[in-house]
Parts: C-alpha cells; structure tokens; sequence
C-alpha cells in the first residue's frame, strides 16, 4: 500500500484559500490532476492496480474512540498531517511498490509543496503471522 500525506493547510491552498504559503493556481491543480491521471493510468495498463483513493480533508474527519466512546471532530489534535489518499498496488515485491511511489516525486506541484511531500510504503499483511515485528 503507498499512502500519501496531508494537512488541512494544503487542502485549503489546493482549493484557493490563501494562508502563509503561496495557494495552488488553476494550472497547478491542473497539472496535478493529469499527473494522478496519468500515474493512475500506467498501474492499470501494468495491472499493478488494485484500489486508489483520494480522501477528504481533514476538516470533514471524526475521531471515535475510548470507553465510553467518545467523537471529536478532526482526526488528531497533536498533528497536521493526515493521510490524504493511498493506492493499493499488487507488485511482485516491495522493491517495485517503493519504485511505483517514488514516482510521486514528479507530481507538479508548487515549490513549497513539493519539497515536503512524501509517502509512505507499507505492505499489507493477511494473518497475525505476517507482522514480521
């Protein structure tokens, strides 16, 4: 599984709402758009893909947990950063699903964006036996 990361900040910049850092323009998004386009295609003609989703800002996020359960908006109160979307590739190895995610790195985005982003690599496991701890 390649999980990438974001804040609620990049959200906003994504959708045009100024903060500190320059917002995302039409072009930028754009760009964007056809890179996941793009990236999404080349898994599918490999058949390497299994599932992709982006998902919603962190700000449409609820948090359920404790005894009694207890459900608090956002999904943490320590960080910024959330996961933001996540592909589900079937690979003959982690080798080749690192190699998949680091294509990412070629995303257009704006510079300040683009010098912080990062995924993660995680194989999914079938039992408890696959742990490896």
């Amino acid at each position: 599984m390649i999980l990438t990361y974001a804040s609620q900040r990049d959200y906003d910049e994504m959708a045009g709402k100024p903060g500190n850092d320059p917002v995302w323009t039409g072009e930028d998004f754009a760009a964007m758009g056809a890179f996941m386009t793009k990236f999404n295609q080349d898994l599918e003609a490999s058949g390497e893909l299994v599932e992709t989703r982006a998902l919603g800002a962190p700000v449409h996020t609820r948090r359920i947990g404790g005894v009694p359960a207890l459900v608090t908006d956002g999904p943490y109160a320590e960080t910024q950063e959330v996961l933001a979307g996540y592909w589900i590739v079937d690979v003959d190895s982690f080798d080749r699903a690192t190699e998949i995610a680091a294509r990412l790195g070629e995303c257009p985005a704006p510079s300040s964006v683009a010098t912080t982003a990062y995924a993660d690599v995680r194989p999914i496991i079938d039992s408890a036996d696959e742990i490896g701890l």
